[in-house]
Formats: C-alpha cells, structure tokens, sequence
C-alpha cells in the first residue's frame, strides 16, 4: 500500500493537538504508551524465563550431568572397565564413576543434610563448572582427605576454610550395644560457589577412596555419570546404554530427574506471555476509541475533502496512517526499551537493592545467586510483529467508517 504525500500530511496533522481536539491527542498518547509499555514488558519478561531456564539447565548440567547410571545389585565392582566402554559409546563425551550417598553434617552443634560426592581429583578438576569456581582454599588440597563443601552450606554453618565437618551416615553398623551411626570427620580443602543455591547448600565432595572407606563400598563406585554432546537427544544414549550393559543397570538422566521441573518453568513462561498480551490488546481498543472519537471530531473536515475530490481511498489510508503510526512509535519504543532493560538487568537490579536497602531477588527461594537475562531473537521478532499487526488491525474499522462517512449528512448542520 503506497501513501502519498498528501495522506501523510493529513494524518499528522491529525495527530498533533489543539485545544479544542486535545482530549483525543490525550487517548493516542496513552495508546503509544500501553503499547511501548506491553512491548517492552514482553521482551523483558521472555528474556528472564529464557535466563532462567539457561542458567538453570547450565547449572544443574554441570553439576549433575546429562545421565546416571547405577547398579541393582550393589556396588560396581569394575567400574574401570565400565567407564570405558561407556565412553566408547556414540554422543557420550565423558564418563566419571562415582560414590554418592546422603548424610548429615554436623559442626559445632549445627547440624544439616547434604550429597556426598566422591570423585577422582583429575575427574574432579575437569569439571569446571565446580574446579573453576573454587572461592576459597585450593582443590589440590582434597589429595589429603580433605572435604570440599558448598559455599552456602559452609555459611549456614558458620564453617571457616580451616575448620572440620562430621559426617554422619544413617546406616549405622550394628554392635552389641545396638545401632551405632556411622561418623567420621574431615577438613575442609576449599569451598566452591556454582552459583545455584540449592547445589552450594548441600553437596560436599570427597576424594573417591574417602567415600569408598565411609559408604563402605569396598574398591568399588555406586554410580557413573554420563556427559553427552546433545542433552536433547540424552534418550538415544540412554537406550544404548541399556544394550551395552543389559538388566543389571538402570539409568537416570536429566530430562527424568528434572521433567517437572522444567515443564514448570515452560508452562509458567507460556501463561506470562499469554498474560502480557493483554497490555498490547488493551492498548489497541484504546487505539479504536480515540480513532472513532477522531473520525467523529473530523466528520466536517472529512465532507470537505470528500466534496473537493478525495476518495474513499484517500481518507481511509489517511486514518490509517494516523492509527498506526501511534503503534509503530509505541512498539519501537517498546522494543529499545526492552532491550535496553534486558542487558543491564542485574546492574539495575543491584541499582534498585542498593536504593531500597531491601535484597529483591534471593538466591533462596530464585535459585540462582544472580537475576538471569537471554534475549531470542526470534521471541522479539514474535512480539514486535504481534504488536503492530494488533495495531494495524485496530484502525481498519474506524478507517473504514470514515471512508464511508457520507459528505452530506456530515455538513447538514454545519
């Protein structure tokens, strides 16, 4: 559709306000700004489900890996040879046999859960989303027996880099006196932060032949983690597996461990964006009521230009230009000012904190020690076509009306 320059003068000069048609320039400008605003929540919001959900998968991938293997009859004694023709396997990229177990922890009278870990120090320091984010001690220091605990779980319990934990299993060994709980204390090597609160409160990791000696798993791992080079198609290993083992093992990968998890967080993201929407759609009603109240403010003027050679053509271009420019700024706007906010989220996050002396977003009931943000490029391609095809579609029908206003009952009483 071509204007010419005609329509467009026209169109403008309707937008611009006088005194006497200042009350509908008032409604345009409430339109732009529902639509700005409602644009630029939408980006802002997908943008913080996306981070979430990266840094969420990220962290709990890094911790956990992609699958886990474990035995129905105990421990695996051969676990060498195991890890070996586990990593032979198509898309498996690592493999690191493992002791895991739950225990409590006690220091000075404070008690808490936690996941024992025991690894290999060189599988250990591959790892590094946990070897490089060591925040105090060194990693090295585990070849002495020594522990290295969550940075969280270490400030609950008021645990300083040269201080000991007892771990206390709950399989006790039995002796004459009854149940006796197993314990056994440990320094600490260091303390690491992964930046998700629910891993730095509670895992603990130990050298692979501590955990042996306290789970009293004998030379034996209880567990092997895989890490595949897709997480999306973690089935095909998982059914690879299941050959080259047979039905002495079971496995567990991420997307069973964690599918509530995540359906969440996509059923949430979904109902935000559904919610969101509305903005836009309110503001786009309120683009048809000024437009209406526009065509009816200039019935006389739209007779004049009818009775001087305009066609219906011409004035209803002219009503659409006016409608929809009013989306085209407001979804601009909304668009820079959305991005805008999308990349400096935490610095205003931090902004706002240190201005309300309140913490807005805490690692203990979000997860994640910082606010996460990754815009989707074809998301904001979604919301901005959404935005002006909404805005579009509000002027066709006062356009149409004013297109179809006839000359003379618009200046009978003129």
């Amino acid at each position: 559709m071509i204007f010419n320059a005609f329509e467009r003068t026209v169109a403008f000069r309707y937008l611009r306000a006088r005194r006497q048609e200042g009350f509908i320039s008032v409604i345009a400008g409430f339109s732009l700004l529902g639509i700005a605003l409602g644009v630029a929540t939408l980006i802002i919001v997908m943008a913080v489900m996306n981070g979430f959900r990266t840094e969420l998968m990220d962290r709990i991938l890094g911790v956990n890996g992609h699958m886990t293997v474990y035995s129905n009859s105990g421990p695996i004694e051969d676990y060498e040879s195991l890890t070996e023709r586990l990593r032979a396997l198509d898309l498996v990229v690592a493999a690191y046999p493992q002791v895991q177990g739950q225990v409590m922890i006690t220091h000075n009278g404070e008690a808490s859960g936690a996941m024992i870990r025991g690894m290999r120090l060189e599988d250990l320091q591959s790892r590094e989303l946990i070897a490089g984010n060591i925040v105090r001690g060194n990693i090295q220091d585990m070849e002495n027996q020594r522990a290295l605990v969550g940075s969280r779980l270490a400030q609950n319990m008021g645990l300083m880099n040269e201080g000991r934990i007892t771990l206390v299993s709950p399989r006790g060994e039995t002796t004459a006196m009854g149940t006796v709980p197993r314990m056994k204390s440990y320094s600490i090597a260091g303390l690491f932060e992964v930046g998700m609160y629910e891993y730095d409160s509670s895992f603990v990791y130990l050298p692979m032949d501590a955990a042996q000696q306290f789970f009293r798993t004998g030379e034996g791992a209880n567990a092997i983690e895989l890490f595949v080079s897709d997480p999306d198609r973690v089935s095909e290993v998982r059914r690879a597996v299941a050959q080259e083992l047979g039905p002495g093992f079971r496995s567990v990968d991420w997307q069973q461990a964690n599918a509530s998890f995540f359906n969440a967080i996509q059923v949430e993201r979904n109902v935000m964006f559904l919610i969101l929407t509305l903005i836009i759609l309110v503001a786009a009603f309120n683009i048809i009521s000024g437009q209406i109240m526009l065509v009816k403010d200039k019935g006389p003027d739209i007779a004049i230009l009818r009775t001087m050679g305009a066609t219906r053509g011409m004035i209803m271009r002219i009503f659409l230009i006016s409608g929809a420019s009013i989306g085209v700024v407001g979804t601009f706007a909304g668009f820079v000012l959305g991005l805008a906010f999308s990349m400096n989220i935490e610095t205003i996050r931090s902004w706002l904190e240190a201005l309300t002396g309140t913490e807005l977003f805490a690692a203990e009931i979000y997860f994640l020690s910082r606010l996460p943000a990754e815009v989707d490029p074809g998301e904001v391609v979604t919301v901005v076509a959404m935005a002006l095809g909404l805005s579009l579609l509000a002027t066709l029908y006062p356009s149409w009306r004013a297109a179809r206003l006839d000359p003379v009952e618009a200046l009978r009483y003129e």
